[in-house]
């Protein structure tokens, strides 16, 4: 089955490529380098070329801060190029799967969201991932839309690098006040599979760890697993002020699809421990 992974070379695309082709599938991956998604045209002109059974949709504007002053270069990228995506993808009839993220919901549940909640995305980030959700909706009839949350993996900038380069310092100020899924793009990816290979009823899926956390309890753990002995310091969310609004409380029901978020990252220290070894 002929499979296109848009945004193959960010942190997702490059742990969910391989995997893909694991199961046997025959993969094209596609790169801001060889494909630009803000030229509509010429975009629409190479999925029909290519005219793939299945689209991944893994490219996307990120950068949460910094969407709220480029909002829109985020809306051309998150909504617009999504738009383009589904629209070809529906006409060639292709399955595509859109990647979204628990932004879309404003924090002010108490138990975990379900993929019936009403979103009400709270950042400039959050609204335009949920403009391209509802992209998707309306113009793709083929379609996944996969939610994840705090993603981490070996190819990309990430809360479990960015706490390990901070070990060194006298104290480590962490938020505790957030609670979350903490994602493994491993993780993430057989989610995806998942849906490919079990023939879900096409909607929108949950694809994240099990259990929920704060940063200050994910944080611990990371440094109990690297082994490591640091002063870190629980804060509230108003002692490190951001431009961007983000969730307190973006846990997300995932009917068992990943296992839990403790698991996962034992798992990805273990990978990452191979990988320097054999560095």
């Amino acid at each position: 089955m002929k499979t296109l992974v848009l945004g193959a070379k960010g942190m997702l695309g490059q742990d969910l490529c391989p995997i893909l082709e694991n199961v046997g599938l025959f993969v094209i991956e596609a790169d801001r380098e060889n494909f630009d998604l803000l030229d509509f045209e010429t975009t629409k002109e190479a999925i029909r070329r290519i005219k793939p059974n299945i689209i991944i949709h893994c490219a996307a504007y990120t950068n949460v801060e910094k969407a709220e002053e480029e909002s829109e270069l985020a809306k051309k990228i998150n909504t617009d190029a999504t738009q383009n995506i589904a629209i070809v993808a529906n006409e060639i009839d292709a399955t595509l799967i859109y990647i979204s993220t628990d932004y879309v919901f404003d924090g002010e549940k108490t138990t975990p969201y379900t993929p019936q909640d009403k979103a009400n995305p709270i950042s400039v980030y959050g609204k335009t991932k949920f403009l391209g959700e509802e992209a998707v909706r309306k113009y793709c009839k083929k379609h996944y839309i996969a939610r994840t949350s705090w993603l981490y993996g070996l190819y990309g900038k990430n809360f479990v690098e960015t706490m390990l380069s901070l070990k060194d310092k006298e104290e480590i100020k962490v938020v505790d006040d957030r609670i979350g899924c903490p994602t493994w793009t491993v993780a993430l990816s057989r989610g995806l599979i998942s849906l490919i290979a079990g023939q879900k009823p096409y909607g929108t899926y949950h694809i994240c760890s099990s259990d929920s956390t704060s940063w200050y309890e994910y944080a611990k753990e990371i440094f109990k697993l690297a082994n490591e002995k640091v002063n870190l310091v629980p804060i509230k969310s108003e002692q490190y002020p951001q431009k961007a609004k983000r969730p307190k409380y973006s846990v997300m029901d995932n009917d068992n699809i990943c296992p839990d978020w403790r698991v996962s990252l034992k798992e990805y220290f273990e990978l990452r421990n191979s990988f320097k070894n054999i560095q």
